[in-house]
């Protein structure tokens, strides 16, 4: 009698056992099956070149994953502001933001630097940058000290000039301007640096703000100017060239780590070599976006680069960033 029980009971738990795994093997074949949204945000316009790129990477994405990973475009500022929806990627809800260096240097301090003037000349070099361990070192403190996941910083958005309705050639001529720029520590001190007064505003709100006198002008780089029409607005592109705007796409590490391995994988992947690719569209196509703006009756102003260059280091003084910049260059060999 004793060994029947023991048998009952053996068999029992064998089938308990069995039915756990078959459960497990369920489950997993749905996990496998369940499908990730991701929404991008971005405040440029439907038009802009890096836009596209952001529909491409949402067509690759789905397309590899097999329907598993799925990225809607959300251009326009319409799911709110930068700051907004970065904090709600904080909180893991399943958002990704184009953001810039100097945005998230008011989480990595140091960061910030890959926003100031003149770091760099070219998309290569500010690649450079972005690839080396110090930037590499940054990028781990976003993750493990602010829930922030870079998933590749190497969206290239062109040289930023300064968009006036008054020549532009020396620094002293942007002296009592009111010119828009974003609201961060690294950008607002940079502008000033250059000799006007920088206003913090959304992108968006810059056209209406020139149209209606509240500000003198911006500084923009020819991807946005363009398809916002600016040139409806403003006289003038003055090419100082004192930003290379390459950005990033973050995500909250929250919700990065709800996504199963091999989509972490296509994720990073895949919005790295879109990227790439758009990087080199968008750097090709300059001259064809400069002679659109002067088709639309802009003119376009060279001024004294040097002048500039020399009034922009009050920038790298004020914010304690002169050290920073020489370890950087050691680092890229430059």
């Amino acid at each position: 009698m004793k060994k029947r029980w023991v048998f009952l009971l053996v068999m029992m738990a064998a089938l308990a056992l069995a039915g756990c795994s078959e459960q497990s093997g369920g489950d997993t074949k749905k996990e496998e099956g369940k499908v990730y949204t991701l929404k991008m945000s971005t405040q440029q316009a439907e038009t802009a070149p890096i836009v596209k790129g952001f529909y491409d990477l949402a067509e690759r994405l789905e397309e590899k994953s097999e329907g598993r990973l799925k990225m809607e475009v959300y251009p326009s500022a319409q799911l709110g502001s930068d700051d907004d929806v970065i904090e709600q990627a904080e909180q893991g809800v399943n958002v990704a933001v184009l953001t810039d260096g100097s945005r998230m240097g008011l989480y990595v301090e140091e960061m910030g630097i890959i926003g100031a003037p003149y770091l760099a000349d070219n998309y290569e070099d500010v690649l450079k940058i972005t690839q080396g361990d110090t930037f590499k070192s940054w990028e781990k403190s976003l993750a493990e000290e602010h829930g922030i996941r870079v998933l590749s910083f190497n969206w290239y958005d062109g040289p930023r000039h300064f968009l006036t309705n008054e020549p532009i050639e020396k620094p002293e001529d942007l002296k009592g301007l009111r010119i828009r720029t974003p609201g961060s520590p690294v950008w607002q001190e940079s502008v000033k640096a250059m000799g006007a007064t920088p206003i913090a505003m959304p992108w968006g709100e810059a056209y209406s703000a020139v149209q209606q006198g509240a500000i003198d002008g911006a500084e923009a780089q020819h991807t946005s100017t363009y398809p916002s029409r600016m040139y409806e607005v403003i006289k003038y592109v003055n090419k100082t060239s004192h930003f290379q705007l390459i950005n990033g796409i973050i995500v909250g590490e929250k919700w990065f780590e709800t996504l199963p391995e091999d989509l972490q994988t296509l994720l990073l992947e895949e919005t790295r070599a879109v990227a790439e690719g758009n990087a080199k569209e968008i750097a090709d196509m300059q001259g064809e976006l400069e002679e659109k703006l002067k088709a639309e009756g802009v003119e376009v102003v060279e001024p004294d680069v040097e002048a500039f260059k020399k009034a922009a280091e009050q920038a790298y003084e004020k914010l304690g960033f002169t050290e920073l910049r020489e370890q950087i260059y050691k680092e890229i060999g430059r």
